[in-house]
């Protein structure tokens, strides 16, 4: 795992390695634009987890998430973590727990 200073740093080294599709988090499951892609827990590794805190306000907390689908499809999904974090269903919950 390679360490980034920045969230921007390490979006830019992820799609350097392949990790070229942006997820976004729904309740149940991954979604991508504009390929239409879905993915449900069963159909994901999280490959890699990089945190990041906001330089002035702890609250402003990010999480990176290197996502590999089990077709082969690299991406990347950013969310908050903590207070400010997307409420999913127990399933996705446990899956971006793991790591």
């Amino acid at each position: 795992m390679e360490s980034y200073d920045t969230l921007t740093e390490a979006l830019e080294g992820l799609r350097r390695q392949g990790f070229t599709q942006d997820y976004n988090l729904k309740h149940d499951r991954l979604h991508c634009q504009p390929d239409d892609i879905e993915l449900r827990p069963d159909e994901f590794d999280i490959v890699d987890v990089y945190r990041f805190e906001g330089m002035t306000d702890p609250g402003d907390s990010t999480v990176l998430y290197a996502i590999e689908a089990k077709n082969g499809n690299k991406g990347t999904l950013t969310d908050a973590y903590g207070v400010y974090a997307d409420a999913v269903s127990p399933e996705m919950a446990e899956k971006l727990a793991m790591r």
